[in-house]
């Protein structure tokens, strides 16, 4: 969950530092700190709090150098404080570490590490990495660093530099993200590309169980026993300007708004314009190989995981495969029912969540070909799975995922109607219907984002009620679900999404005139049943919001306000939905003034379990 960035080069350490560290801060933090190379000496500054108290007590007396490293901290080991803050050091202070991950064998190496003399000064478990290092180190970084992280267990990026070899920054990793920028005469070592792309935009990935060791004007790769590879540099097609809000006052309001353009870029190259076929060459299954599936399992978290409901539908009503949703921190846990006849789909909008990645991992044990649906091109997930299709969403800075969700519906979707094609489930009239539709939500989402003054308006009556209730049937269940995380994620009020029939076991329970449903009642196979629910929810004085039809004259009698979106299909429907919902759940903070980008307790990418 932590920041890493790392420099080497022509400009002062600190300034580049700190200005990536601020690219970072989607990831959650409560601390900061870095340490800066000069002269034989290495220069430490740690702050609790956000990355202004840093900033301004390091530009009161900058530390000089062309060399150093920085860190945000997300506390799981020790209390938020100066002493717990990244960078740590060794005994003797030559040497400094930042760390993302938890080392979850550092009580057995503290003590071992005691025993032998050394002296600890935090309660983390990154200060192991910085003896243990110490321990390894006779003039060669690299190979201490190698021998070190063979020693410990858990999940970690490491980011090393040390006072006597001032020329190179060494970093290594296990299941927590870690990157090379490659600029001119400088080079980066990060958590996440952001931190530097507004100086490059080629990068290596490091993969897990690497060492990397970064100059100004080199790059090395050595895996645990010391081989050394050629490093396979890749140019992002990102650029800083993506990284930035561009004129929105949020980093989640600008993303809403790219979702049209997430849409189109996500289907371009898969479904022709001629609207004639599919192509998911990424899938990398034959059809001989997508014949012989017989169960489909889904591997997510979070929003990724309300995707995989709407995805169990769409698979289940095109395809005919029975499709299983697993929440992924519980898959490992219960033994699951997994074969060579299992496809397993792992979603996860940065590809390094680390339930995800260890559920991929206990799929693939079991037999199962996995393909991970994933942003960002080089990562883990994509990186170990059989087949991979990149969402094309381009950065998400904004904890509360938005264009993630949407952009990953897409894909499933594409998945759905290709699988489908491929085993002779669908006939070719219901095919082209539907890749029609698909071609259209893109503008049809533009057409929402034209206008939605009502839902700003809502947002001013409803900010102060006392919780949201979100009901739908049918697929898009998965909208109402995502619907209540972003109001809860942001706006920090009490939010449940509800199947509506499931509204009189209990639910209905809580209605009053202080708690507001916000019903789907798009067209649908079971629109009369959600009017019923609607009626059920005003009968007890409940206030009503619903998200419905452009020409949907019906529901004005039955409920207080409506948000609107153009028809589609039903199944493409939670698409368009998740839009207004967004909007609501971002205007409510607004009006309640929490910090909508970055949500208390909250990191973008969870690389600890």
């Amino acid at each position: 969950m932590c920041g890493i960035v790392g420099y080497i080069g022509r400009n002062e350490a600190w300034s580049v530092i700190l200005e990536g560290l601020k690219r970072l801060e989607y990831r959650g933090y409560d601390s900061a700190g870095l340490a800066v190379l000069n002269n034989g000496t290495i220069d430490v500054r740690k702050a609790v709090g956000k990355l202004k108290v840093l900033e301004s007590s390091v530009k009161d007396n900058p530390p000089a150098g062309c060399i150093g490293v920085g860190h945000t901290r997300w506390a799981t080991h020790g209390r938020p404080s100066d002493e717990n803050a990244h960078p740590h050091t060794d005994c003797s202070g030559r040497i400094t570490v930042v760390h993302n991950g938890i080392i979850e064998n550092y009580l057995q190496l503290k003590s071992r590490l005691e025993a032998r003399g050394h002296k600890f000064t935090s309660e983390t478990d990154t200060e192991v990495a910085a003896h243990l290092i110490e321990e390894y180190y006779d003039g060669d970084l690299a190979s201490a660093v190698r021998r070190a992280a063979k020693e410990l267990e858990g999940s970690f990026a490491l980011v090393v530099m040390a006072q006597d070899e001032p020329g190179c920054l060494v970093g290594a990793r296990r299941h927590s993200p870690l990157v090379v920028g490659l600029g001119e005469e400088e080079s980066f070592l990060a958590s996440d590309v952001a931190a530097f792309l507004k100086h490059t935009r080629r990068v290596v990935f490091v993969d897990d169980d690497l060492v990397v060791s970064v100059g100004k004007n080199n790059v090395r790769l050595f895996d645990l026993q010391g081989n050394e590879f050629v490093a396979s540099a890749t140019t992002v097609d990102w650029d800083a300007a993506m990284a930035e809000r561009g004129g929105y006052d949020h980093f989640m309001l600008k993303e809403i708004h790219e979702q049209p353009r997430a849409l189109r870029d996500t289907m371009r190259g898969r479904l022709s314009s001629e609207l004639d076929r599919i192509d998911l060459p990424g899938l990398n299954l034959s059809d001989d190989e997508i014949r012989n599936i017989n169960r489909i399992v889904m591997i997510a978290c979070g929003t990724a995981y309300h995707a995989s409901i709407a995805g169990k539908y769409a698979i289940e009503e095109l395809c005919r495969i029975p499709v299983e949703v697993d929440v992924a921190s519980e898959l490992r846990y219960r033994d699951p029912v997994i074969d060579d006849r299992t496809l397993a789909i792992v979603i996860s909008q940065s590809g390094e969540t680390i339930d995800t990645i260890v559920g991929l991992r206990e799929a693939k044990r079991k037999g199962a070909k996995a393909v991970a649906i994933t942003n960002v091109v080089g990562s883990l997930a994509a990186r170990e799975s059989d087949g991979v299709l990149y969402t094309y969403a381009g950065p998400e800075i904004a904890v509360a995922s938005t264009k993630a969700y949407t952009t990953q519906l897409m894909l499933l979707y594409l998945i759905a109607l290709y699988i489908a094609q491929v085993r002779g489930t669908i006939d070719e009239s219901r095919a082209a219907t539907l890749r029609a539709a698909l071609w259209e939500l893109p503008s049809q989402a533009e057409i929402i984002l034209n206008d939605y003054s009502e839902v700003v308006k809502a947002a001013e009556r409803y900010y102060c009620f006392n919780g949201f209730l979100y009901m739908a049937r049918g697929i898009n269940l998965a909208s109402a679900l995502e619907g209540a995380l972003k109001m809860k994620e942001i706006a920090y009020i009490h939010a449940e999404g509800y199947a509506a029939g499931e509204m009189k076991h209990g639910p209905i329970a809580m209605i009053d005139p202080t708690f507001v449903t916000i019903a789907i009642a798009v067209q649908s196979k079971t629109y009369d049943k959600i009017l019923n629910n609607i009626k059920e929810v005003k009968a007890r004085s409940g206030e009503v919001i619903a998200v419905a039809n452009t020409h949907d004259e019906t529901i004005v009698n039955y409920a207080d306000r409506v948000f609107r979106v153009p028809q589609t299909e039903e199944l493409l429907s939670p698409v368009l939905v998740a839009i207004p919902l967004q909007l609501m759940a971002y205007h409510v903070a607004c009006n309640r003034s929490p910090n909508i980008d970055q949500p208390r307790n909250l990191a973008k990418t969870v690389t600890v379990e």
